[in-house]
């Protein structure tokens, strides 16, 4: 005799109606805020305009399809190379550093023997992270003024000549670089913090029965067990590779042209561009070139994770 299948019924029950209204606001906000707007997209290969009478929707059905002609000034402009080249150079030693820097600030914090004197670096550390970009970059002038700045009157008083900090690109790399980390790495060590405190401590109690050194305990029991959310944390990053702070690299060095080339990135170019034209395409174009590129980065990241080491990645 064959056995009869049930078929199972969909069932809904109270909980599933409790979860689903508690979920309901959420979905509603990314409908509204996140894929709603997605229709933008179709701006970046149009020849938009806001037309006289028209509406936002009229505007962009009635504009003209101009395919990727907006797509071309980042390419065909002969300053493609340098905003390229500074937009990945830069993000590619903010992953290293901003990777390196705070897992090891973190790990310090925690052999610290004081409570309150970690408590007291942790907040030191976070608070940058608050600041405004434009509010840093008045800290930055404080320092590096020509007339004024802190640190040519310390150079007049050993006998050294004053700089011209905001007229040569030279010094610019370090200092955008020291700026980032110093911003950011508050953030990051407050993640692998929370990572370390979830470490069960009977791990280092048993590394410690075995003779285990500080050292040895952090590399074999702590850095282990927070590598997992160092991938996820690197592969995130990877994801933004061409995108550049625009505070960093606009606010700080003063919009200064001298600076162009060790300061410009994909996103300040855009932005003078379209102060320039006008042209909210452009600025469609570039952003649609840098989401595609950031899908593929952290795809391939967490491709070349998971056959590195199968049971870590991002997905």
């Amino acid at each position: 005799m064959k056995k009869e299948i049930k078929k199972s019924k969909f069932k809904v029950n109270r909980d599933d109606v409790e979860l689903s209204l508690l979920a309901l606001p959420t979905f509603i906000w990314y409908v509204v805020f996140s894929f709603i707007p997605m229709i933008g997209i179709l701006i970046a290969f149009k020849d938009f305009r806001i037309l006289p009478g028209q509406g936002f929707v009229e505007s962009l059905i009635q504009s003209e399809w101009v395919g990727f002609t907006n797509f071309e000034f980042l390419f065909k402009t002969p300053d493609a190379p340098i905003i390229i080249r500074n937009t990945v150079v830069y993000n590619t030693i903010f992953i290293i550093l901003g990777t390196v820097v705070p897992v090891a600030l973190a790990i310090g914090i925690t052999q610290l023997y004081s409570k309150k004197l970690a408590k007291v670096c942790q907040t030191a550390m976070f608070l940058p992270h608050f600041l405004s970009w434009v509010v840093v970059s008045y800290f930055v002038f404080a320092f590096l003024s020509y007339d004024k700045g802190i640190v040519n009157q310390f150079l007049g008083s050993i006998g050294q000549d004053s700089i011209q900090w905001y007229m040569q690109d030279k010094y610019w790399p370090y200092i955008l670089v020291f700026m980032q980390v110093w911003k950011t790495v508050g953030y990051g060590m407050i993640v692998y913090l929370a990572a370390i405190a979830g470490i069960d401590n009977t791990y280092y109690e048993a590394a410690v029965i075995d003779g285990a050194t500080k050292w040895q305990q952090i590399k074999y029991v702590t850095l282990p067990l927070i590598k997992p959310i160092i991938i996820i944390m690197f592969i995130m990053a990877v994801g933004n590779i061409f995108r550049s702070d625009f505070g960093l690299f606009y606010q700080v060095p003063k919009n200064a042209g001298t600076l162009f080339n060790t300061t410009a990135t994909m996103d300040t170019y855009v932005y003078k561009a379209i102060e320039g034209t006008g042209s909210m395409a452009m600025s469609s174009a570039a952003a649609f070139f840098q989401s595609v590129i950031g899908f593929i980065t952290i795809v391939t990241a967490n491709t070349i994770v998971k056959k590195i080491d199968g049971e870590n990645g991002l997905f």
